[in-house]
């Protein structure tokens, strides 16, 4: 699909046809390496890893933004351009709060049931993280962020009634936050109804629409979609599953999909079966971060969520996002080893 949605993109740009499919096969050779490292790791190094790895991401979210440093892309300063490829700090930031809230809920505990001995002071370091990832900005890795915290913070044993009381006040600072920045309100406005806005921001909702219509049930063929010939704007990453749906059809898309609620349903399963609760925290840390981004790479392809860019694990071309996803998963089969 990477190639089947770049090749002329390539070829226009590079005089190439496999270009991004060659720097995509990179990216997955990096990722198998560092996977195998990561999996060779024991898992009570993991967590004393937690504190650095956190302390780590905090540094590259704040260094990122630092003019003639950080990659500034379309008004977003969210990337180090590294060679040949650019390195997004919030992708590795997913995975070093995942690995913090896991310790975090082993050593707290019961704990975690009083507001301030407890769940404040890692909703403070969530906070801390989030905010840095929205002077990027970037709204959705922030929100994505918050809910994966949340789930772990719930799992982990925190009341309903503190989950909830944060979620509550988050909204405001959601509201405002696309209220008061017009690309955001756009966006919402289109989603709302792309047709009446189909030469600006409805416009890649549209095309992602069409493109999953002209599939049917089987699809126009692999390799015969039309959409991606310039089209619709980043076939390749943030709408990747309209490619899938348009040359593969219903079968294929269904069948897509199948895999990821398999994956999930399989994770869990690990999950359940271990004692170690902070590989269980990981395990339940990782399926919400993959499992929140299918369904709102799907959803914003769809139409029923806003269009967010963001890509679908596995799937979509990118360095940043496929290397982490790799290491979450290398992540989860490394402490679903663990029996004691």
């Amino acid at each position: 699909m990477v190639y089947n949605s770049t090749a002329l993109k390539a070829y226009e740009y590079h005089g190439n046809a496999s270009f991004y499919l060659l720097k995509h096969f990179i990216f997955i050779l990096i990722g198998l390496a560092a996977s195998f490292i990561l999996m060779l790791v024991d898992i009570k190094s993991l967590q004393k890893w937690a504190k650095p790895a956190l302390f780590l991401a905090i540094s590259l979210l704040i260094i990122v933004l630092i003019p003639h440093i950080g990659r500034r892309v379309g008004g977003a300063q969210r990337w180090f351009h590294l060679g040949f490829f650019n390195f997004q700090p919030s992708e590795f930031a997913k995975l070093a709060i995942i690995l913090y809230l896991a310790d975090y809920l082993v050593r707290k505990d019961y704990k975690i049931n009083y507001f301030f001995s407890g769940f404040l002071p890692a909703i403070m370091v969530i906070c801390i993280v989030a905010s840095l990832i929205l002077v990027q900005p970037d709204l959705g890795t922030a929100v994505l962020l918050l809910t994966v915290s949340l789930f772990m913070l719930f799992i982990g044993g925190a009341r309903w009634f503190h989950v909830s009381l944060l979620g509550l006040a988050a909204l405001p600072v959601v509201y405002y936050l696309i209220l008061f920045k017009p690309y955001r309100l756009r966006r919402m406005i289109a989603f709302s109804n792309p047709w009446e806005h189909k030469a600006d921001e409805g416009y890649q909702l549209i095309q992602s629409l069409i493109a999953l219509g002209s599939g049917g049930l089987m699809g126009v063929g692999l390799g015969r979609g039309q959409q991606k010939l310039f089209y619709l704007p980043a076939a390749h990453t943030d709408f990747i599953f309209s490619i899938v749906g348009e040359e593969l059809g219903f079968a294929g898309a269904f069948s897509l999909i199948m895999l990821y609620i398999m994956f999930i349903v399989f994770s869990g399963m690990i999950a359940m079966n271990l004692k170690n609760m902070f590989a269980r925290y990981i395990i339940f840390g990782v399926v919400c971060l993959i499992g929140l981004q299918v369904v709102v790479h799907i959803g914003s392809s769809t139409g029923f969520l806003p269009t967010k860019g963001l890509p679908l694990p596995f799937i979509s071309y990118g360095g940043s996002a496929l290397f982490f996803n790799m290491i979450a998963v290398a992540l989860l089969l490394n402490v679903s080893r663990d029996r004691i």
